[in-house]
C-alpha cells in the first residue's frame, strides 16, 4: 500500500550570519575518530533520551518504573491520515535541521524528516529518517537512522542505522515484534524485548504525545533493548532560549542511561523541547572531558496550513 502523498510545505528558512567551511575548521587536538564519533553517539542518543522524558511525566511515582499512558491521549494540530490513527502532534512533511558544534565551532548539520506512512507486515507504519554530516578534514561523517513505527499504538515494527565515518562502515537492521516482545538483529537470532517496543528514532516522536511536568524524576523501562533499561529522566525547568531558528519558551529535561557516555549518571548533558503542542527539540548542549557537542534548531518545515512553532518575541 503506497502512503499517503505529503501535503504543501510551509518552510521557515533562517540564513545564518557567517559561514565556515568544514575543511576550514581547526579543532583542538584529540583524536580524530573520538571527536567524529561522540558527534553521532551524541545525537543517537539525544533521541532517545529526549522523548524517553515524556514516558516518565505519565507517573505518579518518582523512581518506580513507568507504564506507558494510552496513545494520544492528546488532540492532535493536523488531520487524520489513516482512519483510527493515534492522534500525534507531527504529520508527514514536517522537516527538522539543525547545526552541530564541537565546542563553538560548526563541524556538521543533522536533520529529522517525517517521510511518509507505509506498511509494516500489514500494518500501517510512520517513517521517519534521522540524518547526521559533516566532519573535520580527512574524516568524513554520513550516518543515517530510519524508524517505522505503527500509526495505531506507536510501537517500533523496524529501525535500521547506517554508519559512515571515515574509513568505518557499518549498517544495523532491525525487525521488532510488538506482539511477540522479541527483535532481530541483521541475521542474528531473536532477542528479547519488551511490550510497546520504542526505539531511538520512535523514542523522540513519542515524547510529543504526551505532557511533561517540571520537577519531577521517572524511570523508564521501554527502550526495545533491554540492556539499555530503565532511562532515568528529570525534568528540570522551564526557560526561553534562542537558536537559529528563533526565540522558544522551552522545558528542560536531564536524562540518565544504564551505560557510559555524556547520558552516563556522571554525565553533564541538558535538552531543551518547545513548550508548546508540538515538543519539538529544539537544543541539546553536552559537556565532555574533550570540549562540548552541542545541536541547535535552525529550521523548520511545517505542512501548509498548520501554526508556526510556537515562539517568544525578542524583547
Amino acid at each position: 500500500m503506497e502512503g499517503p502523498s505529503p501535503p504543501p510545505v510551509l518552510v521557515r528558512r533562517v540564513t545564518p550570519l557567517s559561514f565556515v567551511p568544514l575543511r576550514m575548521i581547526a579543532l583542538p587536538v584529540v583524536p580524530l575518530s573520538r571527536r567524529v564519533r561522540a558527534i553521532r553517539r551524541t545525537c543517537a542518543a539525544l533521541l532517545v533520551a529526549a522523548s524517553a522524558t515524556a514516558f516518565g511525566a505519565a507517573s505518579a511515582q518518582r523512581s518506580a518504573a513507568t507504564s506507558l499512558p494510552p496513545t494520544g491521549q492528546n488532540r492532535s494540530p493536523y488531520p487524520s491520515l489513516v482512519p483510527g490513527m493515534a492522534p500525534v502532534p507531527f504529520t508527514v512533511g514536517e522537516r527538522l535541521e539543525y547545526d552541530v558544534k564541537f565546542s563553538w565551532k560548526s563541524v556538521g548539520r543533522g536533520t529529522m524528516e517525517v517521510k511518509e506512512i507505509t506498511e509494516v507486515r500489514g500494518r500501517p507504519s510512520w517513517h521517519t529518517i534521522f540524518t547526521i554530516k559533516g566532519g573535520i578534514p580527512f574524516f568524513r561523517v554520513d550516518d543515517v537512522m530510519e524508524s517505522w513505527f505503527d500509526v495505531f499504538t506507536l510501537s517500533s515494527r523496524r529501525f535500521h542505522q547506517r554508519i559512515s565515518e571515515g574509513g568505518y562502515k557499518r549498517t544495523r537492521m532491525y525487525e521488532l515484534f510488538p506482539e511477540r516482545s522479541v527483535f532481530t538483529e541483521n541475521d542474528k537470532p531473536e532477542e528479547p524485548s519488551v511490550s510497546d517496543p520504542l526505539d531511538d528514532g520512535s523514542f523522540l516522536y513519542f515524547v510529543r504525545t504526551i505532557p511533561l511536568e517540571v520537577g519531577r524524576t521517572y524511570d523508564v523501562p521501554r527502550y526495545f533493548n533491554p540492556k539499555a533499561n530503565p532511562v532515568r529522566i528529570r525534568v528540570l525547568r522551564r526557560d526561553t532560549i534562542e537558536v537559529p531558528a528563533g526565540r522558544f519558551a522551552t522545558v528542560v529535561l536531564q536524562p540518565t542511561f544504564q551505560s557510559g557516555g555524556i547520558f552516563s549518571e556522571n554525565g553533564r548533558a541538558e535538552v531543551w523541547v518547545s513548550d508548546d503542542d508540538y515538543r519539538f527539540m529544539v537544543q541539546m548542549k553536552s559537556s565532555l572531558k574533550i570540549g562540548s557537542i552541542n545541536l541547535y534548531l535552525r529550521q523548520y518545515t511545517l505542512p501548509t496550513g498548520t501554526s508556526p512553532i510556537t515562539s517568544v518575541q525578542a524583547p
